[in-house]
């Protein structure tokens, strides 16, 4: 009997990340992954009209992020998981039936609300359900599997992308998008979820209770503006996510640069997902990881997407790849630190904070990158704009109090890079 409740736990782990793993493949095989860009410019728009597409995008996410954090906090995160995939999937059959820009810019803020309804529910209910099963030290593993899981099946898509595109065209690589958001819904439906009760007996100024929509916002908002290890947490996140997560936009057109055709893209842009995939995969044993040791994980960044953007040859892309891989894995202990961190029932909303940080981080870079390139290419736009990394590293080398690298573990990540 004993033995038999032992293993309840286990199994209960097991449904809960297979269920994750799934919608997070599910979610990124999307064949227009490796394409939309192309897509675009093949539509005939400009670098610079690309670029405000982009800044659509995260404006959308920025308007969305923090009002569906909150109410993830206070309604069912699984409903929220289950509708993002269906938001998404409206923008991308909008591209693709109507291509033209205001449908592109349309798509990105369905794109962006979809992302907004993901971000922080899901981090949210993944911890809070390793808590209930006491398995929450093996957060920052599970995530960096996720994650690995959805970079799978970003590879798969540009595997894929190519000769869906030669076969049907881009009417076929937006059908095959939709079907895969379709699915990532049904996936969804399948997570378990329990929400803690709100413990009345013991008080905390940290426990919100059972609060409405505004007093969860207004809560999550107060954690993070009255609790420095929390807003320590939100601001690394944002830094570490911004830079990679908008030069990954614009890998294509670097990709283009090099001379390949459009068809060849797909297939270089897997260097980089393998990449990331290896830096998924070292997240446990990243935890490791001393405050030099996350500052020499940072500048190894900044060196591979800088040294491989101005090789401005396919080759290039392996240090792209190691650049990608290492920020990968940053994003993913950073993320860790900052779960480990929050207390009380606003979870997902101050994930969405720092989510909302990202996007206007991320936003700053597109402006930033759109008139770098007009005036001296994507190489060098590339470049200049990986050197935020070199800058935060050297920071946390010169920092006097002695930091490590968060793990998943409340007591351990209390002491992270600063």
């Amino acid at each position: 009997m004993i033995h038999l409740a032992s293993r309840v736990p286990d199994l209960a782990v097991r449904r809960l990340t297979a269920t994750l793993y799934g919608y997070a493949f599910l979610s990124d095989l999307v064949l227009l992954y490796p394409l939309y860009v192309v897509f675009f410019a093949d539509t005939g728009l400009s670098v610079g009209q690309i670029s405000s597409l982009f800044v659509i995008w995260s404006a959308a996410g920025i308007l969305f992020e923090v009002p569906s954090g909150a109410w993830a906090d206070v309604v069912s995160r699984r409903l929220l998981l289950c509708l993002a995939p269906l938001v998404t999937a409206a923008g991308f059959a909008l591209w693709v039936l109507l291509p033209s820009y205001p449908a592109f810019a349309i798509g990105f803020l369905l794109w962006g609300a979809g992302g907004a309804l993901v971000s922080g529910a899901l981090e949210a209910l993944v911890w809070t359900e390793l808590d209930r099963l006491g398995a929450v030290g093996r957060y920052a593993r599970v995530l960096g599997r996720a994650r690995t899981a959805g970079v799978l099946g970003v590879v798969v898509s540009g595997v894929l992308a190519g000769p869906v595109l030669a076969v049907g065209g881009y009417p076929a690589v937006g059908a095959a998008s939709v079907l895969a958001c379709l699915l990532a819904t049904i996936v969804a439906a399948r997570f378990p979820e329990h929400r803690p009760p709100a413990d009345a007996s013991t008080p905390t100024p940290d426990d919100e209770g059972d609060l409405g929509w505004w007093d969860t916002l207004r809560a999550g908002v107060t954690q993070v503006r009255t609790r420095p290890p929390v807003r320590s947490a939100v601001l690394l996140v944002a830094v570490v996510a911004a830079d990679w997560g908008a030069l990954d936009e614009y890998s294509p057109l670097l990709a283009l640069d090099t001379g390949v055709r459009a068809e060849v893209v797909p297939l270089l842009l897997l260097l980089l997902w393998a990449g990331v995939t290896v830096g998924g995969l070292l997240a446990g044993a990243g935890e490791r990881l001393g405050r030099r040791g996350y500052a020499a994980l940072l500048g190894l960044v900044g060196v591979g997407l800088a040294g491989g953007a101005l090789t401005g040859r396919p080759a290039g892309f392996a240090l792209l790849a190691m650049g990608f891989g290492a920020a990968q894995l940053a994003t993913v202990l950073a993320d860790a630190r900052l779960q480990a961190r929050i207390t009380g029932n606003s979870r997902a909303t101050v994930t969405s904070l720092a989510g909302m940080a990202t996007d206007l981080l991320i936003i700053g870079t597109y402006a930033g990158y759109g008139l770098l390139a007009t005036v001296v290419g994507n190489a060098v736009a590339f470049a200049v704009t990986a050197g935020p990394y070199l800058v935060l590293g050297l920071v946390l080398l010169t920092r006097r109090r002695p930091t490590v690298v968060p793990t998943s573990s409340t007591t351990a990540a209390a002491h992270g890079p600063r």
